[in-house]
């Protein structure tokens, strides 16, 4: 992992622990991280960018279809909770909700392509998949944001309870 990414997002982190991303300038980012503009363009298109690259790096290397994998990411978000608070609380065209459903979308279809072994996948389930997703990144905020009760392993045990049977069959038939 490139360090001055990782130096510029810890530096987000800490603004926005602070006060709304709508809030937060570049300019007072580059300050804070003792970096020039240049060097933070070079490596973000802008703030919200940033945002969701912090976003890809949590979820990157969690399997979205293992329980025990994607409870711990649901865990880290609760003790990242004010970044992520932050980050859901933004309703900007770029805000990392709309990030969050296009990677797990995405992935989602990649997955299902690599089990049926095709590159196309039809309409239905393509529609199944996108459906699930958003329900999975509203039920996630939602959980991140108002339910101090559910543990992350039963919030996600719900998640998969919910998928479309023609996904489940797909990610979840037995061997």
């Amino acid at each position: 992992m490139d360090r001055t990414k990782q130096w510029i997002a810890e530096n987000m982190k800490k603004l926005m622990a602070a006060k709304p991303i709508e809030k937060i300038r570049v300019t007072e980012l580059c300050r804070l991280a003792d970096i020039t503009p240049p060097t933070f363009y070079y490596h973000f298109r802008d703030k919200y960018d940033l945002v969701a690259w912090i976003f890809y790096c949590d979820a990157f290397e969690t399997d979205v279809l293992d329980l025990k994998q994607a409870a711990a990411g649901l865990r880290k978000m609760k003790q990242e909770y004010l970044f992520y608070k932050r980050a859901y609380e933004d309703s900007s065209q770029n805000a990392l909700w709309s990030y969050m459903l296009e990677y797990f979308t995405d992935r989602h279809i990649a997955l299902a392509k690599d089990r049926l072994g095709t590159d196309v996948l039809d309409e239905q389930l393509r529609f199944s998949i996108r459906h699930y997703c958003c329900g999975s990144v509203g039920m996630t905020r939602e959980w991140l944001l108002h339910d101090n009760i559910t543990p992350a392993e039963k919030s996600v045990e719900m998640m998969f309870a919910s998928m479309p049977e023609n996904m489940r069959q797909i990610f979840f038939a037995e061997s």
